[in-house]
């Protein structure tokens, strides 16, 4: 069964069979913005984008992965490609972005990989109807087993924010787990959030 995250909850990636996690998904799902006009209600898309930090253990960015670099240079982590429009007509259900991650191919000197969320034309979280993220077993095109969701509401805290931390897995002793973060920052730029990644969550 899978958990449903909590701001700050930290898990083993574990499976329910006892076997541990080491092909992840990450995928990202929101929608349009609907606005109301003289004429009526129409839609205006939404282009957030997911993104993947690699950090070692002295908090140093070795590798980003984004819309405009879609592997890491391990060959590790890759994205699905920029989603520049939202669900235009309603919560289809499927991932907008999907970053993939084989945790077993990692350069060894990797200890964070955070996922990280910024609206590219700064439109505010607040406005957005709904975005959430999900991690799980599969391809981004099929999915094995849900390990963990994740749901972003819309709340007070995200109105006035363009960018957030998703989650970071980290390495413990060797092993892997995940802390689900769900904050939004003050960052109007993915450099910007790799800094706050660095300066307050590894």
């Amino acid at each position: 069964m899978a958990i449903n995250l909590q701001k700050g909850q930290r898990i083993n990636l574990q499976k329910d069979n006892g076997s541990t996690l080491h092909n992840v998904c990450v995928g990202v799902n929101w929608g349009a913005i609907e606005k109301k006009g003289f004429f009526g209600t129409k839609k205006e898309a939404v282009d957030l984008d997911a993104s993947c930090i690699l950090y070692d253990d002295g908090k140093n960015e070795l590798d980003v992965v984004y819309f405009g670099q879609l592997k890491s240079k391990d060959g590790a982590v890759r994205h699905s490609g920029d989603d520049l429009t939202g669900d235009m007509s309603g919560d289809d259900g499927l991932d907008n972005e999907v970053i993939t991650l084989d945790l077993s191919k990692l350069n060894p000197n990797v200890s964070h990989v955070a996922f990280v969320l910024n609206s590219y034309k700064g439109q505010d979280f607040g406005t957005i109807p709904f975005a959430s993220i999900r991690i799980y077993e599969g391809t981004p095109t099929r999915v094995s087993e849900v390990f963990a969701t994740y749901n972003i509401a819309k709340g007070d805290n995200f109105a006035g924010h363009v960018s957030m931390v998703m989650g970071i897995f980290y390495k413990r002793n060797g092993e892997w787990k995940f802390n689900a973060i769900g904050e939004p920052t003050r960052d109007r730029k993915l450099q910007e959030t790799v800094e706050t990644v660095k300066q307050n969550y590894l």
